[in-house]
């Protein structure tokens, strides 16, 4: 074991580095070949040993909390019970020399021009099939080739928009390329964001450190993608497609549609006519130019390609076909990722380009030949051995089988040869990483991204690099545990750390016009119910608070009074969540010790109107639009869902300690509808959120007066209820400030029900709602739409009431027939208007892709 040698300097660290192992016959990141410590890293590791253990936890985990704040996310295959997982990040960058990296961004440029021109051959004239170059077999039995894709590619100079490589380093220092990504690359903008984190926890060494920035590769890869676009290219549109929310690097797609300025789309968002893809938005069908597609090529189109994919869009490929939308990469560039083609590549290097590779692949054997099938065979044990497809039975380690598994393999092989490969077992390069409060070493593996710049490439300086979690491990995916690094490319100037600006000035006027990107229907449907599951859960939080003082009242007096008053809120509760049978079912036991059910109603995520649903149905649905929120929107929408998680579902909270916790949550509720407020635009998206919450925010409050106030009670009952009523609603201050008097029936209708400038009460929410629907993009005619009707009805309704007729009553009926039926027209008036709505502008949520479980396996991370 080589150790690093101790100095004055570090030995009194407290960091480790002083007891740094390296792993025999591994090479590691941080040596020379001499087992010297390298120039580069040597400054670095001593501004850490400089910084102390402690420090770099504390801004290690600051990393952390940066990431998680700003939604930065994987999602774990078969976890249900997480829609997401932290992104986790190592502090210790991978740090990669200049003179080094030369070498590596010219192989990986190399690699994409080679790729790109065996692309265009095989689904163009396929002269290397028809020489021999490549086999058929190869190419015609692997899944990526997509038949009705061949003569689809359009004249481009490039085909192959976005490229990526991962790379390992062989124990004599050589970096090795082990696959490709050619698909739907995922990672950079994982990569981005480790960057952001990084440079706000260690600015000071980032500074001292010459690294070349990433915001250049951004800028190339988004003028790359607007390049391709077969019309409008001056001002194209660009859409990012995703498999929607529950796919594992959801994180990346919002992302990056909200950093390049692109519209984030599911299939359901798209459709084609006459040949054009068009975008379903409120506005109507607008024309799309160019699909950044971030789902596998087969799942695009279900009309010629999966025909049981419900992630496409119907005709794409025909759309394609005729030269009116460019999708990056193109439909069928996955055969480029078939493990097989690793062993023609040199041959096929200089048959196009007339080189020796720069960057080999690891050595690959493709048993579709015999003496390459023999060998495999008999070298089993020696071998990592694969399926050409990725969703075959993954990596089989030869020499992890026994004699029957072995035999059993072999049997496979024999049987259909071209489906599979041999590849030498390579041993990753080590790297430091600060684990424990020590540094230590991992094994690691570098992922690089290659985007179009014209007719070359340009690398991104820069990479996801991830290591194991474990020593001695070789899985470094982010599904089994894997941890990621940022990665620093020194500079050998200053100029190349001068950041790149993503956005490029007009040079036609001085002041740009304004572009409005379209707000999509499943983006707008998704607004609607952010406002909708706010306004149950705020409206829920202050009635369940109202009942804990309530109850506590009832422990410490012991008044009647105020038990029959108790009785009636929890009945209220059950009206207003809509948790039925709960305490309307008859039980007097259940009204005599509410606490379990209370406790039910605030933590049940499987109970439909209980807060912690509706908190999580509010997240979800934030989520699925994420590229729409700012990072401090996002903060606070993530600081609901993680702060309730924490402190009321995990943990052991009773009924009396539930109190502060519902303080709190009100506190971040009203954080975030005031950062909406503030911060969102008065466009599209506002409305649709704004509506969402008004709609609901009068659902609740009719039910809680229905619920309260229609029964007439004696005088004493009567100004409990109405107190109780007032502070659910946070209305108490304000009706003394205005009333001046004790608390009347007749006054508190009028604020709640007829007080149009009162933010609590029904008649604001219907202005509010009759302002917005009335905003409403759509086709002006000359005749009022039927959400309009309903509105103007019931905002008619309310304004018309009298509270004299209102609160009429026969001697011998106990309830308020005039209140009853008003408030009894008007949810069910709400409740159509709500259906008429989403008829109107979400119809194809009726197959929302938030319940799909045919996600298909995108590129791992």
């Amino acid at each position: 074991m080589d150790q690093l040698a101790s100095t004055p300097e570090n030995a009194a660290s407290d960091i480790g580095t002083q007891f740094y192992a390296t792993q025999l016959g591994t090479y590691d990141e941080m040596y020379a070949t001499e087992h010297k410590v390298l120039p580069y890293w040597e400054r670095f590791i001593k501004s850490l040993e400089a910084m102390g253990s402690d420090e770099l936890e504390r801004r290690r985990r600051e990393a952390q909390r940066l990431l998680r704040e700003n939604g930065v996310t994987y999602n774990v295959y078969g976890d249900s019970e997480k829609l997401t997982r932290s992104w986790r990040l190592d502090p210790v960058p991978l740090l990669i020399g200049s003179e080094e990296w030369c070498r590596i961004e010219a192989g990986l440029k190399q690699r994409a021009i080679l790729l790109d021109l065996i692309l265009k051959d095989i689904y163009g004239p396929q002269t290397l099939l028809k020489k021999g170059l490549l086999p058929a077999e190869l190419v015609f039995g692997h899944e990526g080739f997509l038949h009705p894709c061949v003569g689809t590619l359009q004249n481009l100079k490039r085909h192959l928009t976005i490229y990526s490589a991962n790379l390992a380093r062989g124990p004599d220092g050589q970096m090795w390329i082990l696959d490709d990504r050619t698909q739907a690359p995922s990672g950079f903008g994982y990569a981005l964001e480790n960057r952001t984190a990084i440079t706000r926890v260690l600015p000071e060494i980032f500074r001292e450190t010459r690294v070349r920035r990433l915001s250049g590769f951004f800028k190339t890869f988004s003028k790359g993608l607007a390049s391709i676009a077969p019309q409008n290219k001056d001002n194209p549109r660009i859409v990012v497609l995703t498999p929607g929310p529950f796919n594992e690097t959801y994180f990346e797609h919002a992302y990056l549609a909200s950093y390049l300025g692109f519209t984030l789309v599911q299939g359901d968002d798209l459709t084609v006519r006459d040949g054009r893809v068009l975008l379903k938005s409120l506005e109507g069908l607008q024309p799309v130019d160019v699909i950044l597609r971030r789902l596998d090529d087969s799942y695009c189109d279900p009309l010629e390609l999966k025909s049981n994919s419900r992630l496409g869009v119907a005709g794409l490929l025909e759309a394609v076909r005729r030269g009116n939308v460019a999708i990056a990469n193109p439909l069928g560039s996955s055969v480029l990722e078939n493990p097989g083609l690793l062993a023609f590549l040199p041959r096929l290097a200089q048959h196009f380009l007339g080189q020796e590779l720069i960057l080999h692949s690891v050595a690959t054997w493709w048993c579709g030949q015999a003496r390459e099938r023999d060998f495999v065979l008999q070298n089993l044990e020696h071998l990592v051995i694969k399926q050409v497809n990725r969703k075959g039975h993954g990596v089989i380690f030869g020499n992890s089988l026994c004699n029957e598994e072995k035999a059993a393999l072999r049997s496979f092989i024999k049987a259909k040869p071209h489906l599979f490969v041999g590849q030498e077992q390579v041993s990753f390069s080590t790297a430091p990483a600060f684990i424990d409060k020590q540094i230590e070493h991992r094994n690691s593996v570098l992922r690089n991204f290659v985007v179009a710049n014209g007719e070359d490439y340009l690398v991104m300086p820069g990479g996801l690099t991830r290591i194991a979690k474990d020593k001695g491990d070789f899985v470094v995916s982010n599904q089994a545990g894997g941890i990621s690094k940022d990665t620093w490319i020194l500079g050998q100037s200053p100029e190349l750390d001068k950041p790149a600006i993503i956005w490029t000035q007009s040079n036609r006027n001085p002041v740009a016009d304004v572009v409005v990107e379209p707000l999509t229907s499943r983006a707008a449907d998704n607004l609607f119910w952010v406002g909708r599951y706010l306004e149950r859960a705020e409206a829920g939080t202050r009635l369940l608070r109202t009942i804990l003082l309530k109850l506590r009242d009832v422990s410490e007096f012991k008044e009647e009074l105020d038990a029959d008053c108790l009785a009636m809120l929890l009945k209220t509760l059950t009206h207003v969540t809509g948790t039925y049978p709960g305490f309307v079912g008859g039980d007097e036991q259940l009204l005599k010790a509410p606490q379990p059910e209370l406790l039910s109603l605030a933590k049940d995520s499987h109970r439909m109107g209980s807060l912690t649903a509706n908190i999580n149905g509010f997240f979800q649905s934030a989520f699925s639009i994420r590229d729409l929120w700012s990072q401090d929107t996002w903060r606070s929408v993530d600081s609901i869902h993680r702060r309730w998680e924490q402190k009321v579902i995990a943990a052991e909270v009773s009924a009396e300690q539930l109190q502060s916790h519902l303080d709190e949550l009100i506190t971040g509720i009203v954080a975030f509808s005031g950062l909406i407020t503030e911060s969102l635009t008065r466009e599209a998206g506002w409305l649709m959120l704004d509506s969402g919450r008004r709609l609901e925010r009068a659902l609740v409050l009719i039910a809680l007066l229905r619920a309260t106030l229609v029964l007439r009670h004696d005088d004493a009952l009567m100004i409990q209820l109405l107190e109780s009523v007032l502070i659910s609603t946070d209305s108490l201050s304000i009706y003394l400030r205005r009333y001046r008097s004790s608390i009347q029936l007749p006054m508190v209708l009028a604020l709640l029900l007829l007080d149009e400038t009162h933010p609590r009460s029904i008649a604001y929410q219907l202005a509010q709602l009759s302002a917005h629907i009335s905003a409403f993009p759509r086709d002006r005619g000359s005749q009022l739409s039927q959400e309009e009707r309903l509105i103007l009805k019931s905002y008619t309704d309310v304004r018309l009431s009298l509270i004299a007729d209102l609160l009429q009553c026969s001697d011998d009926c106990g309830v308020y027939e005039g209140l009853d039926t008003l408030l009894a027209d008007l949810t069910d008036d709400l409740w159509r208007l709500a259906d008429v709505i989403a008829e109107a502008f979400f119809s194809h949520s009726q197959t929302s892709q938030l319940m799909m479980a045919n996600t298909p396996v995108e590129d791992e991370l």
